[in-house]
């Protein structure tokens, strides 16, 4: 299991810790935290930060997944997560994704969430945001 994790919460957004590093799409540096919470609602009005939108909006997700593409971690260092212009957020190093009850969904080196909160394939960005337009 890696330092850095993803918590994918129970209809609420996914909480990042460890050694983290969030960049906007153009490689500028937002935020360097050992705790981040960010949306994966589509709707926060902070984008990519969550704000508690997922309540009023009724985003529903029980947070629980198996990951089938789940592999050995490569390394240590920091987690580097990117926010893709109306898109996706590419999250690169090592991490373990963590369902809403603490277990292990998987272990990755890299993965592609999703923020849209349309993904069948919950965490994971399936390119709905793409067929639901979604802007931040």
């Amino acid at each position: 299991m890696s330092n850095n994790s993803i918590k994918v919460r129970t209809n609420g957004p996914l909480l990042c810790t460890g050694e983290i590093e969030l960049y906007a799409a153009d490689g500028t540096l937002l935020e360097k935290s050992d705790d981040l919470v960010l949306c994966r609602c589509g709707h926060s009005q902070n984008k990519p930060f969550c704000d508690g939108s997922h309540r009023t909006v009724a985003f529903e997700d029980s947070g629980e997944f198996q990951d089938a593409k789940s592999e050995p971690i490569a390394g240590e260092g920091a987690l580097k997560i990117t926010v893709r212009t109306n898109g996706m957020l590419v999250a690169q190093g090592p991490m373990s994704l963590l369902c809403a009850d603490g277990g292990v969904g998987g272990t990755r080196n890299k993965a592609a969430l999703c923020r849209c909160g349309h993904s069948a394939n919950k965490p994971f960005c399936d390119l709905s945001h793409k067929a639901q337009a979604f802007t931040d």
